[in-house]
Parts: structure tokens; sequence; C-alpha cells
């Protein structure tokens, strides 16, 4: 009895190390299932002489493997759980802005095809990836995350919690589709996908300035005795909301303006240049004629021509 009660007045550590090894059977799941359908089912899905897989498939790939590891391992899925919920707005933000891109730009289009065939679920999946079906759905995604009995209820009951990450991720698969997916036809266009993610932006500025601009605790679950690094609740919860709106803006903003530069001004510019091209045409390369010009040819040619008439 004494040794349990000695044990109930020692310090807990926020920080000690967690085993989650349904995260590392996830993350080694899918890196066994992109290296199979790689190196079993690419060869055979591709024309003969073009590569499986480009090395911007692979890096994202990795990439998003790593994001996937890193929002759903300790320290991150632990802190963000039990203590700060500005923890849990990063979280939300790695599975939500950051994943899904890598994920569908690590998947090549084939890939995609094999995955969808032709069938049912093609046809389902090119209906939710609409922008206005994806949008809608990634943005009520957002709200519902924020439900102060639902974001209790999750940090308590882990089958929920999976449920929502998994909601998460497959509504940002979605919404992200349009603007980088890996089918051709699922895509809109440059201009398109700037008006698209600014939107976006819009509808997460809601849940944002509740958390900003609350007096009290919204979420109960999160008002611990315990404070990780000092962080009251109320400056904790003010840090997740400025983290949504601000940095996930930030976020979708930049992706906006490189879209712009990349497409718009690498146009314009090309339209407003007189300099002559970098390469010379092979017809304009002396050496490089189907049949070389010779003197006697300049002289017959000469020889046969029709003077003008004098005047």
């Amino acid at each position: 009895m004494a040794q349990s009660h000695l044990a109930a007045e020692l310090p807990v550590d926020p920080l000690a190390f967690q085993w989650h090894p349904e995260v590392w059977l996830l993350v080694a799941f899918l890196t066994s299932a992109y290296v199979y359908m790689v190196r079993v089912i690419g060869p055979k899905a591709v024309p003969d002489g073009q590569p499986v897989v480009s090395r911007a498939n692979v890096v994202t790939f990795v990439l998003a493997m790593l994001t996937l590891w890193i929002a759903s391992d300790w320290p991150m899925h632990d802190i963000s759980e039990e203590y700060l919920y500005s923890a849990h707005m990063v979280q939300h933000m790695m599975l939500s802005y950051f994943l899904p891109p890598l994920a569908l730009m690590a998947t090549p289009t084939w890939l995609a095809r094999v995955l969808l065939g032709d069938g049912s679920l093609y046809r389902v999946v090119q209906w939710f990836a609409k922008p206005v079906v994806a949008g809608v759905l990634f943005n009520a995604s957002v709200m519902i995350l924020h439900i102060p009995l639902l974001v209790n209820e999750s940090v308590v009951n882990g089958p929920l919690h999976y449920l929502l990450h998994v909601m998460v991720v497959t509504t940002s698969l979605l919404m992200w589709t349009p603007v980088c997916g890996p089918v051709p036809e699922f895509r809109i266009g440059v201009a398109g996908a700037m008006i698209y993610l600014f939107l976006q932006s819009v509808v997460p500025t809601v849940p944002a300035a509740w958390l900003t601009f609350a007096e009290g605790v919204v979420y109960d679950a999160y008002d611990q005795p315990l404070r990780l690094w000092g962080i009251s609740v109320i400056d904790d919860q003010q840090l997740a909301g400025a983290i949504m709106k601000t940095a996930g803006g930030l976020f979708l903003w930049g992706i906006v303006i490189y879209l712009f530069f990349k497409k718009f001004a690498v146009q314009h510019a090309e339209s407003y240049d007189f300099r002559r091209g970098a390469r010379m045409p092979d017809a304009e390369i002396v050496g490089h004629d189907e049949e070389p010009l010779t003197t006697a040819d300049v002289e017959r040619a000469f020889a046969q021509s029709v003077p003008p008439d004098a005047p």
C-alpha cells in the first residue's frame, strides 16, 4: 500500500516514450505494398521502355511515410492526445495538408488506374473527387473535428480517435485530388486550382476564430493540471487557433502563389521574349543538311534562272 501511494505521488513524465506498434505496422504495410506494386505489377502495367516510377514518385512516397509516422507516433501522438490541443492541431495539419498531396504525387498514373479499375469504384471516386463535392466534404470534416463533445470523447476512446483520423485523411485525399491527383481526368486547370485552394482556406477561419477568442476552456479533456512546458490551457487553445488559421492559410496561399508564377508568369515572360531561341534548327547548321550545297549547285541554279526583262 505504501509503495502504491508513493508511486501515485511521483511526478508524471509527459515525454516518456510510449510504444505504438500499430503505427509501425501501418507504415510497414504501406511501404511493402508500394514496393510490391512497383516491382511486380508495375513492369506489367507500363509499356516497354518506360520507367515504372520516377524519382519524384519515390521521394514523395518516402516523405509521405515519414509524415505519417511523425504525426501518428510518439511523441506527437501522445502530446497531442494527452496534453496540448495545439499539438493536436499540428497533427491534423500534417494529416490533411502534408500527407495527402505527398501520397498522391507518389502514386504513378498506372498505379492509380490499377487500384481504381474502370468500374464502379472508379466512378464513385470520380464523383467524390469533383471540386465542389470534395471541398464540401473536407470542410465539413474540419467543422466536425472541432465539436467539443467529439473531441473530449476521442481523447479517451481509441476506436473513435482512429476513425476520425481515417475521416481526415480520406476527405483530404479527395480534396487534393483535383489539384495533384495521379489521374489526369480528375484534375482541374491551374486557374481553377488556385481559386479552389484559396476557398479551402476560408472555412477553417470559423473554428480558428472560435478557439482564438474563446474566454473559457473549450475542450475539458485538455484542461489538465500538468501543463507541458508551462503553457496554460487558454494559451494552448489560442495557439491552436492561430496555427489553424495562420499556418494553414499561409501553406495554401503559398501553393497558390507558386502555381501563379509557375504557370502565368512564365507564359507572360515567354510571350514577350524577343530573343532568338537558344537552340539553332538543324537545317541552319552547316554540315547537317541532308544534301550538302556545293559551288557547282549554285552556278547551275544561276544558269537556269531567267534574267528579268531589261527596262
